[in-house]
């Protein structure tokens, strides 16, 4: 991937933007000002449903909260998608991760996470890579055609809605922020930063996350 199709996420040391964004459990509204003073936060930014590696790491997301929690971090994630077409999804998937909804990307923007741009040779290169993010695919596939693989194994059938979302965010980038109690960014971990396309879907591990939150101490 190009740097030139790279913009400036936000860096440890910097501000994190507040956001205020409806919470996908209830009728509340969740902002970084909630936490502020109160307790670090462990913010994901994903994409809509549609992507099968977010899915897969909000449930991976799900198993490092009470880890997280222990160490005095809260968690959320925030998924690019409606919150009532969130709700419909979460009845039956349920997950004990806190989750805000932003369906126009406003929060991915606002902390400057890349949206590459899908020229020609960014298609021939995610023909090229081969991933397997989760490491429960017998042998790493084309980006493509590991999404479909894992779409089929989890049964999840796109609507609508997802179609749609598609088109308004793919290729964006998902992000992952450690914020210290005073909403500064200690830790960042920007989707493809180290991997290059080769690190599409994947999640830091268990032991960096806790790690960076231990760091806040």
């Amino acid at each position: 991937m190009s740097t030139t199709a790279m913009s400036h996420p936000l860096a440890p040391g910097e501000p994190a933007p507040d956001f205020a964004l409806p919470a996908v459990a209830d009728a509340d509204t969740i902002s970084l000002t909630d936490y502020r003073g109160r307790s670090p936060l462990f913010l994901a930014l994903l994409v809509g449903l549609w992507c099968p590696f977010c899915r897969r790491q909000i449930v991976q997301l799900g198993a490092y909260d009470d880890k997280l929690k222990a160490l005095g971090v809260e968690s959320l994630a925030v998924v690019a998608t409606a919150p009532e077409n969130a709700r419909r999804y979460f009845k039956f998937r349920p997950t004990r991760l806190r989750l805000a909804a932003d369906p126009g990307l406003s929060t991915h923007r606002a902390y400057g996470v890349p949206k590459p741009e899908p020229t020609p040779e960014l298609l021939q290169a995610l023909d090229q890579v081969r991933v397997n993010p989760f490491g429960d695919l017998p042998e790493p596939l084309p980006v493509a055609e590991a999404a479909k693989v894992i779409q089929q194994f989890d049964g999840y059938v796109n609507t609508p809605v997802d179609d749609a979302e598609v088109e308004r965010q793919w290729p964006q980038l998902k992000a992952y922020f450690m914020i210290d109690r005073d909403g500064i960014v200690r830790w960042a971990d920007v989707e493809c930063s180290h991997d290059g396309l080769a690190g599409i879907g994947k999640l830091a591990s268990q032991e960096i996350i806790l790690g960076a939150a231990r760091a806040l101490h």
